[in-house]
């Protein structure tokens, strides 16, 4: 396969508007109920070579606008084929999307859905988590998009609920994170289903050495294009980084909370267990907060996204599921609880803050074990962060409330009764033996003769009196 080449970006640059591109009149009037108006960067330049067939390579920062950059022009090229006929044969799958997480694929699908609502193409979703009986329902009917993550697409494949013949399309989306958790032979299964000749667009926000060697793979003589330097974080995020003692990074978190004035953050943290625990302390702490982690089925983590972009919950405590694909308006700012174990992460989790060209805040709780994390990330960004002392004082500990119910909080405590002291005296005692008592070992003949009478099969234990010094029993 040949090197991927680079963009020719001097007629690209010169649009610099929606309703510059030679796009249908349908997709630039849903673009415009979206309220967008002016092309980013990667969609100046990738929009162009997708609408004139070319494979493609496309790296750009988090929340550049990568998924418009290709839905437009997929779309765009898929309208001449687009029918309202009720026939689902009529509606064959003509444009096959993949994303890493279930979270990246549902945002890709809203887009989709989105940007062709005044069209008759159709699009679906599927991803694992939930049920597959609705999904097949759907697929049945006929899509010409189908965004799915790749287990769940395999699933249907087994299950030869989905057709793939016909596929024109293919993107691979944050192909970096489809490698990083294992999906590469799923990915080598999946395109073994789909036709040879066929346009295939990959999009990442970094790039390495193992996705060049995918898309060498994978892509005919693919253009290359990087509107920022790998890697790059995003210009209108401010990145601190403070200082604080591991016992206080709880306290730490309130008070950047309070000071920064963060009515509505995502928390980041590196396990699922610190997730729902930090959760619930903080809602001890009079915060809405939720968790958001892979040990909750998909239904429950859809609910917890919803409700947190309609302001219902204030903190989003997360693990990197949240990392990638979640498109939050106006997200003010993130914090790292923890320090991510992959420099990468970082790059995405910041990401969900100054999107679409509005300014972020990306907070770093650090401790001293972080020290080699710390220099990992500016190692990736190529970028000195300088951490920053905050002091943070020790919590007091609240005085803990009575046991007895019906008293007030803050009441003076009932007098209590004189307690019985733990020692008693009479174990002081020195042993006084009972005169009156005889020896367990001295029995009198009637006691012996009655347990004899007691039963035929029962004998009495004989007496060897040369143990205790006396004398044998005279015969009889």
């Amino acid at each position: 396969m040949n090197e991927p080449t680079q963009a020719d970006t001097t007629e690209a640059t010169a649009v610099q508007r929606y309703s510059d591109l030679s796009l249908d009149p349908r997709l630039l009037q849903a673009v415009a109920d979206m309220g967008y108006e002016n092309l980013t960067p990667i969609q100046q330049r990738a929009i162009p070579i997708v609408l004139s067939g070319r494979d493609m390579m496309g790296a750009a920062q988090t929340g550049t606008g990568k998924t418009a950059a290709f839905t437009l022009p997929i779309l765009q090229r898929l309208l001449p084929q687009a029918t309202t006929s009720v026939s689902p044969a009529r509606h064959p799958v003509r444009a096959l999307m993949l994303a890493p997480t279930r979270e990246l694929a549902d945002q890709v699908y809203a887009n989709v859905h989105a940007y062709a609502r005044h069209t008759p193409l159709r699009s679906a979703c599927v991803f694992g988590g939930m049920d597959m009986a609705p999904q097949t329902a759907v697929l049945r009917q006929g899509v010409e998009v189908l965004v799915a993550t790749p287990g769940r697409l395999l699933d249907h494949l087994e299950a030869r609920t989905v057709n793939l013949s016909q596929v024109q399309f293919v993107v691979l989306d944050e192909a970096d994170r489809m490698l990083d958790i294992g999906f590469l032979p799923d990915l080598q299964r999946i395109l073994a289903y789909l036709p040879a000749q066929r346009t295939t667009l990959l999009f990442s926000a970094t790039f390495s050495p193992e996705i060049r060697r995918l898309a060498q793979s994978y892509l005919r003589d693919p253009v290359s294009v990087e509107v920022a330097r790998p890697n790059a974080t995003a210009t209108n995020v401010e990145q601190i980084i403070y200082k604080v003692a591991e016992d206080l990074k709880h306290a730490a978190l309130l008070q950047v909370l309070r000071e920064h004035g963060l009515r509505q953050t995502i928390v980041f943290v590196n396990s699922r267990l610190g997730a729902s625990r930090l959760a619930r302390m903080l809602e001890r702490d009079g915060l809405k907060a939720q968790a958001m982690h892979g040990d909750k089925s998909q239904a429950e983590r859809l609910a917890t996204l919803d409700a947190f972009k309609r302001n219902e919950v204030e903190v989003l405590v997360a693990t990197d599921v949240a990392a990638r694909g979640l498109d939050i308006a106006e997200l003010p700012g993130v914090i790292n609880y923890d320090v991510p174990f992959n420099a990468e992460d970082y790059v995405h989790r910041i990401g969900r803050t100054g999107r679409a060209g509005a300014s972020g805040l990306a907070i770093t709780l650090a401790c001293e074990r972080d020290g080699r994390g710390l220099a990992d990330i500016e190692k990736l960004i190529k970028r000195k962060i300088e951490p920053r002392e905050l002091e943070v004082s020790r919590p007091a500990r609240l005085p803990r409330a009575p046991r007895e119910s019906g008293v007030a909080a803050g009441a003076p405590p009932r007098p209590q009764a004189a307690r019985r002291p733990a020692h008693d005296p009479w174990f002081d005692k020195p042993y006084e033996p009972d005169p009156g008592a005889s020896p367990a070992w001295e029995q009198t003949p009637g006691a012996s003769a009655s347990r004899a009478a007691s039963g035929s099969n029962i004998r009495s234990r004989r007496k060897v009196a040369a143990l205790l010094g006396g004398k044998p029993p005279a015969a009889k």
